[in-house]
């Protein structure tokens, strides 16, 4: 479901708020590279005058701005975030399928124009009389090989080989050419061609991103590539200059070359990250109709939701999703709203009764009026509160980012120390000035300090942990939930479709003076012929008990009371329906008052069942808890973790359930805009993930520090979702957190191993002593350890994850 709309050709939306003298801005931004770009947006909006609130999501890739409209120009506020390097979008406007995959393919292909670039410059560089040289070499060629034959796996084995083969081509001709001596003077320059074609060409948007994170006081990954890269032109431009020999020109190029080829294979990972998963939530989406079946003059014609107005006359068939508010004016069924109100019975609808938007038709078909269009409808409603939780959503700073955070500033301060420690320090020892020495210290700092290894960390725990989680039929939406879900230490659930079934089921037998199964067999004879949900279950209870179901005929319903029919052969009329429709056929029913109000107090709809005006029984029914939803609740607590019942159902039924579950904190009969009002109260002491399925669970969800949504939910809760149970067990609630916490530490692993070696090789940087060959030799270890420690055991989660790319199917498109 879109949340947004824009207005004429504005690129954003602009509402009020339920404030007086406030409205809301909100656009989708591109540019977003980092969490700290998060905090780059909320500082350049909050200093403009007028504004009170602002809040940016790094998920959603959406900014939400509360502003003063006497003080403050909404266009103004739009165009502060374009003139610091962001851009618009209509957030109307979902990329296709094709679109993403064609990304997909153009990224992965430029990772291999890189490669193939970087196995050239070493091919240039490598010297084949020098022992460590060559093996540093040839390792980093085997490595680089590796993941050229790793991306093209998913085309075969033997394809992949020959693809892995022909990116080395380059290398070997100018390794030939250099043995036989036919390229000697040419080296530097041919190996600052391919430099500047990397940086300049297939990295541009590397050294354009880096600008704007610049422009913005950030410095993030982008940036630090790019210091180690031009470093490496300065070196070698230096070395051209110079012309000294034994100066390690062509090596200053080809370091830059491998750190940009690096950084774009970090990059083609995280979005296969990004778009994987949002296409996995895409396919799961139902959306609300984006169409209504308008009557008009007699007529029936489809209008988009938009162009219905108040007063129109909407007819509803059976099955299907109520598109509007309004009242009804002809037609009688049972309404299911459970996943509104969190009532997990239908409710019956007759003429004058109410509908909301959003509520599922049953068997009966319905005509409509409208009484509510656009901000007034139900589910337009929902909506704002989902997007007012979404700006009062706690910020998460990802672990890379407060990282680099410290890092990069720390790199560049000991890339000074080092120039200003071989200018000076020389001359205090009475020496002569070194200044190349200096500047080659400095320079080999600044090539060296760049952990590219980093930029595929997150991605590669994010593939595994993601990978494993599906094949326990759960989807981590975001990145952000790896590293979240592990802090969570208050679980609130759902009621209705979330810790039960939603659906009713024959809880309770009482018969009188017949036996249990006779007293089922009766009544599924007579409610076979109707759809009401109350009564399929009956017929179903009969089904899976196996038994002989006799005939009737002359079926009546008395809508929203009951049934009567007379069973075939003997003509006996045998009536079913609430207590009171019973009683008023004539039937004694004063030996179950008693428990007929007990079972109803306990949340039961309780159906009685007469013969020839004799009772025969009482039948009860009512949700139930889902298979696994006991022990899930269980192990939470055994796990530490607080679990609260939060639901819009009558406080009856929820102490039941919360009973039956052992939970204690209750929150009963919480509309859907104060659901996220009740998270966001425990959010003060309290990390939280919220668990539900329902519309009137989404601006919760949207709150929460981690939404898990049900697979089988409505799509605005899926979409408000961070996890989502797509096999809806309640036990992927377990196995998400495990993931995470795996995952979480399987990410500190990979960023501690990308440091260590860079941590290791800048202070030896710093002496001035160290060839770049050596920060290519970091580069290619550092990567190809995380590589094998993301993967180890879980190879197939990576082919897995880029299968497919680049080919577009019918069966892929939604």
């Amino acid at each position: 479901m879109n949340f947004a709309t824009s207005t004429g050709s504005r690129l954003w939306t602009d509402e009020p708020t339920e404030q007086t003298g406030r409205r809301r801005v909100r656009a989708h931004i591109g540019g977003l590279h980092c969490s700290l770009c998060t905090g780059t947006i909320e500082k350049a909006l909050a200093r403009k005058v007028g504004v009170y609130h602002v809040a940016v999501s790094l998920t959603h890739e959406q900014a939400l701005v509360e502003y003063d409209p006497e003080r403050a120009d909404a266009g103004e506020l739009m165009r502060t975030l374009t003139n610091i390097g962001y851009t618009l979008s209509d957030p109307r406007k979902v990329e296709p399928f094709e679109a993403q995959e064609r990304a997909l393919a153009h990224e992965r292909n430029r990772f291999l124009g890189a490669l193939a670039l970087s196995l050239t410059a070493i091919g240039l560089i490598v010297q084949p009389s020098g022992g460590w040289g060559l093996a540093l070499s040839a390792f980093v060629v085997a490595s680089l090989m590796a993941f050229g034959f790793a991306v093209l796996r998913n085309r075969g084995w033997t394809r992949a080989a020959i693809g892995s083969g022909a990116l080395v081509v380059g290398a070997f001709a100018a390794f030939v050419l250099r043995v036989q001596g036919l390229l000697t003077a040419e080296v530097p320059w041919l190996a600052a061609l391919l430099a500047i074609v990397m940086v300049f060409g297939l990295g541009a948007h590397i050294l354009r991103m880096a600008v704007q994170a610049l422009r913005r006081g950030i410095l993030n990954q982008h940036v630090l590539v790019e210091i180690g890269a031009w470093a490496g032109l300065v070196g070698g431009v230096i070395g051209l200059v110079l012309q000294r020999p034994g100066y390690p020109t062509a090596p200053f190029f080809a370091v830059t070359t491998m750190v940009l080829t690096y950084h774009v294979f970090s990059e083609w990972l995280a979005l296969i990250v990004k778009t994987r998963s949002f296409q996995a939530v895409k396919k799961l989406l139902d959306l609300q109709p984006d169409t209504a079946r308008v009557v008009k003059d007699g007529r029936e014609q489809d209008l988009l939701i938009e162009a219905v107005e108040l007063g129109d006359q909407v007819r509803i068939r059976p099955g299907e999703r109520i598109p509007v508010d309004g009242q009804v004016l002809d037609g009688r069924s049972a309404v299911s709203e459970a996943l509104i109100t969190g009532e997990p019975l239908p409710v019956e609808k007759v003429p004058g009764s109410r509908v909301a938007g959003g509520a599922i038709n049953g068997n009966g078909t319905l005509l409509v009026q409208v009484t509510a269009i656009g901000a007034d409808g139900f589910l337009q409603r929902v909506i704002k509160s989902v997007e007012e939780a979404r700006a009062l959503k706690p910020g998460l700073l990802h672990i890379v980012d407060r990282v680099l955070r410290v890092y990069t500033p720390t790199v560049l301060i000991i890339a000074m120390l080092a120039l200003l420690g071989w200018l000076i320090g020389p001359l205090l020892a009475g020496r002569p000035l070194d200044l190349e020495r200096a500047v080659f210290a400095a320079l080999s700092v600044l090539v060296m300090g760049y952990p590219c290894a980093v930029g595929i960390s997150a991605p590669l725990s994010i593939v595994r942990g993601s990978g494993e989680a599906a094949e326990h039929g759960v989807l981590m939406r975001t990145g952000e939930a790896f590293q979240a879900l592990r802090k969570v230490t208050t679980v609130i659930f759902d009621k209705t479709g979330t810790l039960t079934v939603g659906q009713p089921t024959l809880r309770e037998i009482e018969p009188s003076g017949i036996s249990k199964e006779e007293l089922i067999a009766t009544a599924a004879a007579v409610e076979t012929a109707s759809e009401h949900p109350l009564a399929q279950a009956i017929v179903q209870a009969a089904f899976r008990g196996a038994l002989d179901v006799p005939n009737v005929e002359d079926f009546e319903a008395v809508a929203g009371r009951g049934v009567t029919a007379h069973l075939a052969g003997s003509g006996a009329t045998v009536s079913i329906g609430s207590p009171a429709f019973i009683q008023a056929q004539g039937v004694d029913m004063g030996a179950v008052q008693a428990r007929v109000s007990a079972l109803q107090s306990a949340g039961r709809t309780v159906i009685a069942i007469a013969r020839e005006k004799v009772l025969l029984g009482i039948l009860a029914l009512g949700d139930v808890p889902r298979a696994d939803a006991h022990d899930t609740v269980a192990r939470l607590k055994a796990a530490g973790l607080r679990v609260v019942l939060l639901t819009g159902d009558n406080a009856q039924a929820a102490r039941q359930v919360a009973d039956e579950m052992g939970i204690r904190q209750v929150h009963a009969e919480v509309l859907p805009v104060d659901k996220a009002a009740v998270v966001r109260e425990m959010q003060r002491t309290a990390r939280v993930a919220m668990v539900g399925d329902g519309i009137n669970d989404a601006a919760a969800l949207m709150q929460a520090d981690v939404g898990i949504a049900m697979g089988s939910g409505t799509d605005i809760a899926i979409e408000s979702a961070d996890v989502i149970l797509l096999n809806t067990r309640l036990d992927g609630v377990l196995v998400a957190r495990d993931i995470s916490r795996r995952g979480y530490r399987k990410m500190v692993q990979n960023i501690s191993l990308a440091f260590l070696f860079n941590g290791i090789g800048i202070p030896i940087a710093a002496t001035g002593l160290i060839h770049p060959v050596w920060a290519m030799a970091a580069m290619a270890a550092s990567v190809t350890s995380i590589f094998i420690n993301s993967l180890s055991g879980h190879a197939g989660l990576f082919f897995g994850a880029i299968s497919g790319v680049g080919g577009v199917s019918a069966t892929g498109r939604t």
